[in-house]
């Protein structure tokens, strides 16, 4: 076997998983390292005091209810007011600064997981869903930063109570002490038994947990949808049985772990009893005294006191300690989209935008794009169309770097788009959605997150080419007025309008519509339409259209079927070739 002082760090803390999980979590822990110490520090004493209960108990014993020595009587108010004042001020101390350190640790560790979070690609979206997301990113903070410190500070304070209270032990007998600590022993080593089965089922508890999260998420964004359809009894069904799964893990772990604690506190009656048993030929033979019993079974009795909790303390450890893995399984997460050590800043779009042999997978072997060639000149507007599923928006959620092609290239000015910085990428496109996501908060809020820097004249001239002004004169705070969740109290138009003011106040050169109008009526569409033309004068313009009619003006139409453009010119020369694809899809909207 190696020498310990000779083998790699690292290899001995791979064997410790308590010195493991600490170390993973020192660079959070840096910061407060005073507080940390202070806090676990003040926890020796905390624990330690309890050994003078049980030593107490000897001379009470032996001086006031044997020898009735009435000066010492005269001591013991006061002695037990000055011990509880002490104890009761330094838990409090303890308490109040281990939890001041676990919850600046889980603030800074939810922080990093968020900006974690902002840094993942839409790939990576495309794959997990919002209990995920809850359970990961916000859940597992908790458990571990604060689940660190609260078992830290119980490790200490229960190894200084308990090597305290052995040493009490062994000051009044040794002999009673083998066969206690024996007893310990024996229960201690039962959590051996329970610990492969516990770590899958804190696994499995935590999956389920995400999908309950998930269920009221659905419920929550899915209600319009719930209600309309008569979907309430399938709803109750599925979360039935989701809830019945998280009843047969619980009960499982009930099944494998919960006989530890009534076993371990078998052994330690098994252990007292057998103390009892001994010591009382030893009281009869005089070989200890009765305010010597009396502390060693109170000490006893104080040290096993948590070794009956020891299965349940366990389990909550565990859930700690898989949450700091979880937690560091995200930090390990490469995003997708990577930026270029020697990225560029964009400046204006001077010449073209171009796709140079362009093919994409979603997944590995299905192609979604293949040999996309496109050239877009600044300054005009190119509409893709095409039956659903061609790959119209696959195609604009390449530019601004939502996914990197899997072939070729994509470049602005000559500049591949891979060798721009995102951030300076994406803040020459403004992207109006077919659903826009609008945050908590004014209209004003919302539109200014398109350029928060912008001014009161800004604000003004997007609002106005937006056609905002006169929904919001109906408005009793106007601009300021407060947003549920979602935006979900405007409708979709004046939805799409407070999305296209927020493009306005960007001031891009690239503008994309990703299927802007599809979902709104005609009288919403024809305002909205008017909205959009505002907005693609003088810019460079993707839009995606399921009607023709908003896009026959294009300078180039584009029509992708299956992956790969089939067609490509103006409105004027696709309605002439002869069997084309966009005469075909033209006719069919505009037939009588």
């Amino acid at each position: 076997m190696k020498n310990l002082l000779t083998r790699p760090i690292s290899e001995v803390i791979s064997e410790n998983p308590i010195v493991e999980k600490y170390h993973k979590m020192w660079p959070f822990i840096k910061p407060y390292w005073f507080r940390a110490l202070l806090g676990l520090t003040l926890a020796i004493p905390v624990g330690a005091l309890d050994s003078a209960i049980a030593l107490f108990m000897k001379y009470y014993t032996d001086d006031i209810l044997v020898a009735k020595n009435a000066t010492f009587a005269t001591y013991i108010p006061w002695l037990i007011i000055g011990f509880v004042l002490v104890q009761s001020a330094m838990t409090y101390a303890e308490t109040y600064l281990n939890s001041w350190v676990g919850n600046k640790i889980t603030l800074d560790v939810r922080k990093k997981l968020f900006r974690k979070l902002m840094t993942m690609s839409s790939a990576y979206f495309d794959t997990v869903d919002s209990g995920h997301i809850m359970m990961r990113y916000n859940n597992d903070a908790d458990a571990a930063c604060n689940g660190l410190i609260n078992n830290l500070r119980l490790l200490i304070t229960r190894v200084f109570s308990s090597v305290t209270l052995i040493f009490v032990l062994l000051y009044n007998s040794w002999q009673l002490t083998l066969i206690a600590v024996g007893a310990f022993a024996i229960a201690g080593g039962l959590i051996v038994i329970v610990k492969r089965t516990l770590e899958e089922l804190v696994r499995d508890s935590i999956v389920v947990g995400s999908v309950a999260m998930r269920a009221y998420n659905e419920a929550f964004n899915g209600n319009r949808t719930i209600a309309a359809y008569n979907l309430q009894g399938d709803q109750e069904n599925r979360f039935d049985k989701l809830m019945y799964s998280i009843f047969r893990i619980n009960m499982r772990m009930v099944k494998h772990t919960g006989w530890l604690s009534p076993v371990m506190h078998f052994i330690v009656s098994l252990g007292l009893a057998l103390v009892f048993w001994v010591s009382s030929d030893m009281i009869v033979k005089g070989t200890i005294t009765g305010g010597t019993f009396t502390s060693f079974v109170t000490a006893l009795i104080m040290l096993y006191s948590p070794v009956k909790s020891m299965g349940n303390k366990y389990v909550e450890i565990k859930k700690a300690f898989l949450a700091i893995d979880r937690i560091f399984e995200i930090f390990a997460l490469r995003p997708e989209i990577v930026e270029s050590e020697n990225a560029k800043e964009m400046s204006e779009l001077t010449k073209e935008v171009r796709y140079e042999h362009v093919s994409f997978e979603y997944h590995t072997g299905v192609e979604v794009l293949r040999d996309i060639n496109l050239t877009v000149p600044v300054g005009s507007t190119v509409a893709l169309v095409g039956n659903s599923g061609g790959g119209k928006s696959t195609v604009v959620s390449l530019l601004p770097r939502f996914y990197d092609v899997t072939k070729g290239a994509i470049t602005i000015d000559g500049v591949n788009i891979k060798d721009i910085s995102r951030r300076s990428l994406r803040d020459h496109m403004a992207v109006v959605f077919q659903d826009n996501f609008l945050f908590t908060g004014t209209i004003r809020e919302n539109i200014l997150i398109g350029r928060p820097g912008a001014t009161e004249e800004d604000l003004r001239q997007a609002v106005k080419n937006a056609h905002l002004e006169e929904f919001l004169s109906t408005l009793e705070k106007g601009i300021n007025t407060e947003l549920g969740e979602r935006g979900l109290t405007l409708s979709g138009g004046q939805r799409q309008r407070v999305a296209i003011a927020r493009a306005f106040i960007r001031n891009a050169s690239i503008v994309i519509l990703d299927e802007a109008t599809s979902a709104l009526d005609n009288k919403s569409e024809a305002v909205v339409q008017k909205a959009l033309d505002n907005l693609m004068k003088n810019r460079t313009v993707f839009v995606i259209a399921h009607r023709l009619s908003t896009v026959v003006n294009a300078d180039k139409i584009v029509v992708l079927n299956e992956g790969h453009i089939v067609e490509e010119g103006t409105h004027e020369e696709l309605l002439k070739v002869p069997n084309g694809a966009y005469a075909a899809l033209y006719n069919a909207q505009f037939k009588k």
